[in-house]
């Protein structure tokens, strides 16, 4: 099941890189993350670790490990969950996401898509659900990061040089 959604924000390539490819400004854009934890980077990004720390409607809190895939500076960048041993491994076989940027007059086109494989019965009926939903956080933080690079918001992060 893939989910992609795109928009052109009104930043320089460099400044949307800048965000999208440091784990510590997910809590700034990506939805229901309210703080990242146990970055263990790496040289050039690829196969850096962290700890997404998101936030259930009920307000609990849910831990979720993910590891950069690539990083391909200015144009690309990618994580995937790790699954096993985790919460989401009863209904979760794999989850990635994937950016590209491309320059664009006006601004920068973001590319975000979620590839994510269902596990037992979950794969019968929870495909359209899912890429629904998925779609929707795809939406979300597109408008995420649309407001921290025109709206100029830095709250709910933690800066990281």
């Amino acid at each position: 099941m893939k989910a992609r959604r795109s928009r052109l924000i009104e930043a320089p390539r460099s400044e949307v890189w800048r965000v999208v490819s440091d784990p510590y400004h997910l809590a700034r854009w990506w939805p229901k993350v309210s703080r990242v934890e146990a970055v263990q980077e790496r040289k050039r990004g690829t196969g850096t670790l962290w700890t997404k720390v998101l936030e259930t409607r009920a307000g609990r809190s849910v831990r979720a490990d993910f590891r950069c895939l690539y990083s391909k500076q200015p144009s690309a960048y990618a994580w995937e969950q790790e699954i096993e041993d985790s919460p989401f491994a009863k209904v979760l076989r794999s989850s990635q996401t994937r950016i590209e940027l491309d320059e664009a007059e006006g601004g920068t086109i973001v590319r975000l898509e979620a590839e994510q494989r269902l596990r037992g019965l979950s794969r019968f009926g929870g495909g359209f659900m899912l890429r629904r939903a998925t779609g929707a956080q795809l939406e979300e933080a597109l408008d995420g990061l649309e407001h921290v690079l025109v709206g100029g918001n830095d709250e709910g992060g933690e800066q990281h040089g």
